[in-house]
């Protein structure tokens, strides 16, 4: 008998309509989340768009862009006009989210707050993210990515114990920020969904990326008092041994062994059995007492080895590692391709680039379509025909300044 397959799903966020006050990476990675989960994202932009999009192409600050507002429609509106605030005030009416990552109190200074958009829309998801949070004692200071890093305690324990605090690599706040502000407003969809009920819910950058640093507090409340804040490559907490990148021939490789097991694998894998009654690498505890002894055993026995090659025979004695690649390798990673993760697409503005799906993925749900990021004010008569704005008007809004 034939197997009956059954149809995808829906995308999870169909029907649900976003509009998109955005900027730069943290609340346009929750927005684009949303988009690639089914959901109509609308953004609106400030006259001469957003501010990431002006931003020197020659330094590559387009891919980001492009990266983050796919699968989105772009409508220009100027917030500081009264026309403006009553065109954004009539499309809320019809919407079921508004995000927005301005400073705290932009909104209400706008006259577009919280109890202004539910007066409009009781029903509607006000959704804010910020550096310090809405309230409180840091609220009003300048947030970015680096400001949080700082304050957070990110940069303290990012380095060597003799070299200076460094920033990461990495936009870490920003993201981390975004991520927790998609699952605040999915939240809040699912609970109007079960209650009738609107919501103001906002995230704040530090809250977010604080517990990202879970090894390197528990440090600070353990019974030692000689760990570094910075470890370097080595484990926050210096509770783990072997935990570090180790050179090869060719490059660098990373190595965990989480537990004895692991590091008899590891013993196993380098022909160093014979090390297993050693009393110094006997158990992890023994191990992370002569932590400068293992390190200097196993990067003897990697360096000799190109990192490619030395991963494969580690994965097949069941240790955990992985070769440092750098980006132009993970960019061009076939598995990624394969997995439809990264994407190679003609960009009608920007040229080939390869950009990113949503992590995020639904079993037996049908897979969104991948539109390019949109070209500025691109849907400004569409968008603004769904609340009566005929072309007409929609000149004479631009002469006034308006969109």
């Amino acid at each position: 008998m034939e197997e009956k397959r059954l149809a995808p799903a829906a995308l999870p966020l169909k029907g649900v309509k976003v509009l998109d006050l955005t900027q730069i990476y943290n609340g346009p990675y929750a927005t684009f989340l949303m988009a690639m989960g089914g959901a109509e994202v609308v953004k609106v932009e400030p006259i001469g768009g957003e501010y990431l999009r002006r931003r020197d192409a020659s330094s590559g600050a387009f891919m980001p862009f492009a990266m983050l507002n796919a699968c989105k429609d772009s409508v220009s509106l100027n917030l500081k006009s009264a026309k403006g605030r009553e065109l954004f005030l009539k499309l809320v009416e019809q919407v079921d989210v508004v995000v927005e990552n301005y400073s705290p109190g932009v909104m209400d200074r706008l006259g577009i707050g919280w109890e202004t958009l539910r007066e409009r829309n009781p029903q509607i998801v006000f959704a804010s993210g910020s550096g310090y949070g809405q309230d409180g004692g840091y609220r009003d200071l300048m947030a970015m990515d680096l400001t949080v890093q700082a304050m957070s305690g990110v940069m303290s324990v990012t380095g060597y114990p003799d070299g200076p605090p460094t920033k990461s690599g990495a936009a870490l706040c920003d993201f981390f920020g975004g991520v927790h502000l998609y699952g605040a407003i999915v939240t809040a969809l699912y609970r109007r969904a079960v209650e009738g009920v609107g919501a103001r819910v906002e995230v704040s950058m530090l809250e977010a990326v604080y517990p990202t640093m879970a090894s390197n507090i528990g440090m600070i409340h353990g019974a030692r008092d000689d760990i570094p804040l910075r470890t370097g490559n080595r484990h926050g907490g210096l509770s783990l041994c072997p935990y570090n990148v180790y050179p090869t021939s060719d490059g660098y490789i990373a190595i965990i062994c989480n537990n004895d097991k692991h590091w008899k694998s590891l013993l196993e894998a380098m022909g160093r059995a014979d090390l297993s009654s050693d009393q110094r690498v006997r158990t992890m505890r023994d191990r992370v007492s002569h932590m400068e002894f293992v390190d200097d055993l196993v990067a003897q026995y990697t360096q000799q080895r190109p990192k490619e090659q030395l991963s494969r025979h580690l994965q097949d004695h069941k240790v955990p590692n992985a070769p440092v690649r750098d980006l132009t390798e993970v960019i061009k990673d076939p598995v990624l391709h394969e997995r439809g993760s990264l994407l190679d697409v003609d960009h009608p503005t920007f040229g080939r680039l390869t950009l990113p799906r949503s992590a995020l993925r639904f079993s037996d749900t049908e897979t969104r379509d991948y539109v390019c990021s949109p070209k500025y004010a691109a849907d400004n008569a569409r968008i603004y025909g769904s609340i009566d704005i005929g072309p007409q008007e929609l000149a004479k809004l631009a002469e006034e300044g308006v969109i």
